[in-house]
């Protein structure tokens, strides 16, 4: 590819061979360079097994090559085509409760299934075979959003696959069952086959078994991908090779999936209807540009404005879909795709918006659609480059899938607890990066670790040593609390972290829904004091803190901890550690996060107008508006917006949704 990627998921299947040329004709038009193709297509690929069925495919294929089209083909094996069902039944997936789900949508199988992956790997092979060296093939696009539907699977080929991993994983029973806390409600196991997968059960289920049972269906998933990756290396070793991840998605821990991945990809579905769409967005960006280790990513899909999936489909408004695809850019994307090309007259995708609308191309869909187009045209000199960030985001998905399971304390929501966090970086314009716990910090100055439940020794030891080595670090509750094992660190919480917080954890005090307790800032800290006239609350959860040499920074002030410690400072080797034992209000926590990000030298703006986006990708800094009305914003100086070509600042007027990409060149 030269310059930033643009198009969308194409499905010529769906159409009659006549509205093709058209197709490939307003591509052009609109500035189309890189389309989606197959990835729906298994039954018109292969509608009994043998060989492929798919010069209709050489025909697409041969037409985009002819426009300079690129094609990210697809394996088609997302959706198993009514044969295989027939002819194997067992691949259909089974819920914990034992319910066997019927074909007649998508991703109907098991991830264990033999039956499932050879025939899956077979078409992978053909379809390498057959297109390896077509001119229009630009990437493989294997299967599609993976773990979407059926994050795990509960039969009994998926129980087989579960034991068989458990004693690759542990060796012997005697050890599983230590891991597992068998003694607790009689679960010592004396052989193999007598462990299930963790299916519907009289009350709470072994949380140590569901753990593990979330680790395996992310790799069985993962295996899955390799079997495809590696029929089509088989044929064509030098074409890049990806699969769709969504996000904040909690079925496949992205960290472990991306190194098996040439390039990054994500689907993007902000709801129009939630008012902090962009923000949320934004935060799946840094995301996917922070498991691919930094380097550029695909924005495989989004919608031009409807999806067809939620109880109310809100369209984007105007200037939406122009100002999150650019959003995508900023933070490191080097290519903007949409579902899909044509919006579809059939099927359960319907009402799903496409790029080319049911109204045609006098519509305001098509409008904006081709307007984007020629403006990532103009962005082509910023594909390639990286985005930095000075702080980051203790993310790891083991500690998502043990902090979210039964019989905890209160029911915490870690996607919810992250966009806490985030929100008041991005407001402030602070870049962030997404960072696993044993991951190299050097290159940051702020750390925060919004409830890390789960935390390896390693983990541990690598945050302390990143504050004693000068970095500031921000630590809520209900972190460092158990072990790989999901075993509860003992001696007080978080165990592994009472040095460094100098502050020990006696008992969590979790609030009620819609339950807040009053905070008062202590006097020295700016903007915290209580003579600032703050007036802050808590909610969630609080902790019974006792002080070990920390400095409080707010109090409870009302209910039975009512004086005693909700937040904390202390001095650990070169660095200091933040710790918040509560979920403060929106101004407050803007205030602590402002706090931390001065001591720790981020600069954290005060001036960027609600709504209004800020980030910077290499040499040039975008600024996006998310308001329907105009904005000032003071730029600090005179730029080029590569956008226009015009010189503006150092004040500037933007309107509705305007976006400015600003070189520092100029």
């Amino acid at each position: 590819m030269r310059g930033i990627g643009y198009g969308g998921d194409y499905n010529p299947e769906q159409w009659p061979e006549s509205t093709w040329a058209e197709d490939v004709r307003l591509m052009a038009e609109a500035g189309v360079n890189l389309v989606t193709v197959g990835v729906f297509s298994w039954s018109r690929l292969q509608p009994a097994p043998g060989e492929l069925t798919a010069g209709w495919l050489d025909r697409v294929l041969d037409l985009l090559a002819d426009a300079g089209i690129g094609v990210d083909l697809g394996t088609g094996t997302a959706s198993p085509p009514p044969w295989l069902v027939t002819e194997h039944p067992e691949i259909l997936p089974v819920t914990a409760d034992g319910q066997r789900l019927a074909p007649g949508a998508r991703q109907h199988y098991c991830p264990s299934s033999p039956a499932f992956r050879a025939a899956a790997a077979d078409l992978a092979e053909r379809m390498a075979r057959r297109y390896a060296r077509h001119p229009a093939l630009t990437m493989w696009h294997v299967s599609n959003e993976y773990g979407c539907h059926v994050p795990a699977c509960y039969c009994e080929t998926s129980a087989q696959a579960f034991r068989d991993w458990l004693r690759a994983r542990y060796g012997s029973l005697d050890r599983l069952n230590e891991t597992w806390g068998g003694a607790v409600w009689s679960q010592d196991y004396t052989s193999w086959d007598q462990i299930q997968p963790p299916r519907t059960a009289p009350t709470f289920a072994n949380p140590a078994q569901q753990l593990d049972f979330a680790r395996f269906s992310s790799a069985e998933l993962l295996d899955c991908f390799r079997a495809e990756r590696e029929a089509i290396a088989a044929h064509s070793q030098n074409t890049p090779v990806t699969t769709n991840f969504m996000g904040l998605h909690r079925a496949v821990d992205q960290f472990r999936w991306a190194s098996e991945l040439d390039v990054v990809s994500m689907n993007n579905y902000p709801d129009p209807a939630d008012a902090e769409s962009y923000m949320l967005s934004a935060m799946a960006c840094d995301l996917t540009r922070s498991v691919g280790g930094g380097r550029p990513w695909i924005l495989m899909e989004q919608a031009p404005s409807t999806v067809n999936w939620r109880a109310v489909n809100v369209p984007k408004a105007p200037g939406q879909y122009r100002g999150l695809s650019l959003q995508a850019v900023a933070r490191g994307s080097d290519a903007v795709l949409s579902f899909q090309w044509r919006a579809a007259a059939t099927g359960a995708e319907k009402f799903h918006s496409g790029m080319l609308p049911h109204a045609g191309t006098d519509s305001r869909v098509w409008r904006e659609v081709a307007g984007l187009g020629a403006d990532l045209g103009r962005l082509a000199p910023i594909a390639g480059s990286q985005v930095s960030a000075a702080v980051a985001l203790l993310h790891d998905w083991e500690s998502w899938w043990g902090l979210e399971l039964d019989s905890h304390p209160s029911r915490l929501h870690l996607v919810d607890l992250l966009g806490a966090f985030y929100r008041p970086l991005f407001a402030a314009g602070v870049t962030v990066n997404f960072a696993h716990p044993e991951s190299d910090l050097s290159a940051y100055r702020l750390v925060v670790v919004p409830a890390l439940y789960l935390v390896s020794d390693a983990g541990a030891d690598n945050v302390r040593r990143f504050t004693a080595n000068g970095g500031t670090v921000l630590v809520s509750f209900f972190s460092g609390i158990v072990d790989p094992r999901d075993r509860i660190r003992l001696g007080g919480y978080p165990a592994p972290w009472q040095d460094l917080l100098g502050l020990r954890v006696e008992e969590f005090a979790p609030l009620p829904a819609e339950t807040t307790v009053r905070l008062d800032g202590v006097v020295g800290w700016p903007g915290l004091s209580g003579s600032s006239g703050l007036s802050a609350t808590g909610r969630l959860w609080q902790d019974v803190i006792g002080l070990r040499g920390a400095e409080p920074v707010l109090r409870y002030a009302s209910g039975h901890l009512a004086g005693q410690t909700a937040a904390t400072r202390h001095s650990y080797g070169e660095g200091e550690a933040f710790y918040l034992g509560t979920l403060p209000d929106r101004v407050t926590l803007r205030g602590l996060v402002a706090e931390a990000c001065g001591r720790a030298g981020v600069e954290f703006r005060t001036d960027v107008p609600p709504d209004v986006e800020m980030v910077r990708r290499g040499e040039y800094r975008f600024v996006i508006s998310h308001l329907d009305r105009e904005v000032e914003v003071d730029l600090g100086g005179k730029s080029r917006d590569l956008l226009s070509s015009e010189i503006v600042g150092p004040g500037v007027v933007l309107g509705p949704r305007g976006v400015l990409v600003l070189s520092s060149r100029d």
